[in-house]
């Protein structure tokens, strides 16, 4: 822990910290504690949750009772981390988290007034007992991670795909918003595995999907749905701008140059699309894509077909 320089909570989460009498509604204590007690109190209340959201909210909430703050930051990178809490101010105290080596993110309180070296050394104290359970908040956010994404290509899971397509479409129902769906085949794959070798075939894979991620939005989401078949979820578009998206995937994998031993291998996709009716559910949506990308394979492949 150097010097200072100047969302998956489980369900038990809650019970808990009842149990242990604590109320994520209630009200701040005004009781201050000594540095000794605060430290013991903390080793208890932050052991109750695998939400990393939720644990540095607790630890910014119960370090006030010691040393007043107005905001606090964290950022881990590694975990898609950045988180806020409270309000922005002028001065700040910055570290940089570890525990036994492992790298755990970056730290800053924030607060109108200057910090004492007193009130820097309290809160050096009280970082000690944050490290072990936001370590472990982070091992649970990789392991959730990991349990919703498929490992070769880098993009969500079948799993991750019926949790996603589910609640966006109950959000744009409610928000009444478009929302539209692309699926896309890898054209002749079959052919690439059996002249090519399984080896070759996972490569183009990773590419191919690669090339489709570069080409889409922070907000679209892209999953691996079969073998060689791929779901984009798009948020907020309607149907036009859907067949641009994919117009502009198909041209993005025809113009991939992968080249094995030497020799480029040609490489196209099939897509299929939809865009969310009134009223209609996540299968029926699902369902209409599927349809519109066996017409584009039917009549060819390496083109886009739309769902009436």
């Amino acid at each position: 822990m150097a010097p200072p320089n100047s969302s998956n909570t489980i369900d038990f989460d809650a019970a808990k910290l009842q149990r242990l009498g604590y109320s994520s509604k209630r009200k701040q204590s005004l009781q201050p504690l000594t540095l000794a007690q605060l430290r013991q109190h903390l080793n208890l209340q932050l052991q109750t949750s695998l939400d990393a959201e939720r644990t540095l909210n607790l630890f910014f909430s119960e370090v006030q009772r010691l040393v007043a703050l107005d905001g606090l930051s964290y950022q881990h990178n590694i975990s898609d981390l950045n988180l806020e809490f409270g309000q922005a101010a002028g001065n700040a105290a910055s570290y940089r988290l570890s525990h036994e080596g492992e790298y755990l993110g970056e730290l800053i309180f924030r607060r109108k007034l200057r910090f004492s070296e007193e009130e820097l050394h309290q809160l050096e104290a009280l970082l000690g007992s944050l490290l072990y359970p936001l370590r472990n908040a982070l091992l649970y956010r990789t392991a959730i991670q990991n349990a919703l994404r498929d490992p070769l290509t880098n993009t969500g899971n079948r799993i991750a795909m019926e949790q996603m397509l589910h609640r966006e479409v109950d959000m744009a129902r409610r928000n009444l918003q478009p929302l539209s769906l692309l699926m896309l085949d890898l054209d002749h794959f079959k052919q690439i595995n059996d002249n090519h070798g399984h080896g070759v075939g996972d490569e183009v894979l990773k590419a191919v999907a690669t090339t489709i991620k570069a080409q889409l939005r922070n907000v679209d989401m892209i999953f691996r749905y079969g073998g060689e078949e791929f779901l984009i979820l798009l948020s907020g578009t309607g149907r036009d701008a859907s067949a641009m998206v994919g117009e502009r995937l198909r041209h993005s994998v025809e113009q991939l140059q992968y080249i094995n031993q030497g020799q480029p291998l040609a490489l196209s996709i099939s897509l299929g699309g939809a865009s969310l009716l009134p009223g209609e559910s996540d299968e029926s949506l699902l369902r209409r894509a599927d349809n519109a990308l066996y017409i584009s394979k039917r009549d060819g492949r390496n083109r886009l077909s739309m769902a009436g």
